[in-house]
């Protein structure tokens, strides 16, 4: 419109909010999504926490008991290595997202692996009285691989199979050669995996919609885990389900070699067998951790000491010369790294077992206790036949030098 030579209008503009509206949304599932794992943590902590506190009360009372006291030992077992398998998977996911997770590649033997896969599985599969039907070509297999990780893959999906499987059910484990490549099929008859679900199952948090009065536990990062160490290996996995109630097989394809063959050093499992007692100096700011470490030693037929920092332990250890060194990191008055380097200066401690023993165990940890002497670095809560290993084939090599 145009009055006395000046023009009237509006002036506008149209803005594309689309994108902008996508972004908040996936900022609310995402805010969503943390709420949720951290309520789902909480709750994953809290459940093994709940028996581990009965057991404590059952070995109080059943004091003639010996029946009713090893069931709750075996039950404390249970729940602490839930609690451990917790952690150590949130500490993988950490090392995964920041690239920090090295594998530690060797030429190891399929049956191997999926041995310890079903060992550490096992306690899982049988409480829920499954059947477990494993079929494993007779030939050897070989891979270039992380025996340890691999085998926490295959431990995942069976783990996950017994979870999601009813009482009483059926769980397959095949391998085989297909097309120069090693597939490994685990396949339960359990509740399956919705269509929608299949496409996301492997994402981070991620877990199948249950009914309010069903809680099958889990925090939504074993697959997710599991995808990614398949993945660093030149492997890829796949998730199959016809649907709800129809049962789920997950499918891991990883590279083979035919003409690979195995490394001597692993072929080699046997064990030296127990030399006789041992001086220990357990060391830990923990009272307790420190105390109850050296009692189980004690009982097994080693002479132990504690110290509850690394000046303390020095001056023990100037006495007591010790055999062996089980060493906190983190202590107050001076670490273990320096603890362990001035024992090393001892003409007696040059030949001393010193091992780390922390909450710390990134590679990273490693590489740092090992500039400072440590023989060996192992992480909270120490699994005690690892440590018996570690002590016998030490004592072993000592009776050996001496026979020279």
């Amino acid at each position: 419109m145009a009055h006395s030579g000046i023009f009237e209008g509006y002036i506008g503009s149209c803005i594309d909010i689309h994108t902008a509206k996508l972004a908040e949304e996936a900022l609310v599932d995402a805010n969503r999504r943390k709420d949720e794992f951290l309520a789902t943590l909480a709750h994953e902590l809290r459940n093994p926490l709940a028996p581990l506190r009965t057991g404590l009360t059952i070995l109080k009372l059943s004091k003639d008991d010996e029946q009713s006291a090893d069931q709750a030992r075996q039950m404390m077992e249970r729940q602490l290595a839930h609690m451990v398998r917790l952690i150590d998977d949130l500490l993988d996911v950490s090392r995964i997202s920041r690239g920090k997770l090295e594998l530690k590649m060797q030429q190891v033997n399929l049956e191997t692996i999926l041995q310890h896969a079903v060992e550490t599985a096992r306690p899982y599969i049988d409480e829920s009285r499954h059947e477990l039907a494993v079929t494993i070509p007779r030939q050897p297999i070989h891979i270039h691989g992380d025996l340890s990780r691999l085998s926490q893959v295959f431990c995942n999906l069976l783990h996950n199979a017994a979870k999601f499987t009813e009482h009483g059910g059926r769980i397959e484990l095949k391998a085989q050669i297909l097309e120069n490549k090693i597939v490994i099929a685990i396949k339960d008859n359990g509740r399956g995996i919705p269509s929608p679900m299949i496409s996301r199952i492997f994402d981070l948090f991620t877990r199948v919609e249950r009914s309010p009065d069903r809680f099958d536990g889990g925090l939504g990062i074993g697959l997710s885990i599991a995808k990614r160490l398949v993945e660093m290996h030149g492997g890829n996995i796949e998730a199959r389900s016809d649907g709800k109630d129809k049962g789920t097989e997950f499918i891991v394809f990883l590279p083979y070699a035919a003409d690979l063959q195995p490394d001597q050093k692993q072929n080699d499992t046997s064990l030296p067998s127990d030399m006789g007692m041992r001086r220990i100096l357990v060391v830990d700011d923990n009272h307790e951790a420190a105390s109850s470490l050296a009692l189980m030693l004690k009982l097994i037929g080693n002479e132990t000491q504690t110290a509850n920092d690394g000046l303390e332990a020095l001056e023990i250890a100037e006495m007591y010369q010790p055999d062996v060194v089980l060493l906190d990191i983190g202590m107050p008055r001076m670490d273990g790294f320096e603890t362990a380097r001035r024992i090393r200066q001892n003409s007696w401690g040059k030949t001393a077992l010193i091992i780390a023993v922390s909450g710390w165990g990134q590679e990273e940890d490693r590489r740092n206790s090992r500039a400072a002497g440590f023989d060996h670095h192992l992480t909270k809560p120490v699994d005690p036949d690892h440590l018996l290993i570690l002590l016998k084939r030490h004592q072993c090599r000592r009776v050996e030098e001496t026979s020279i």
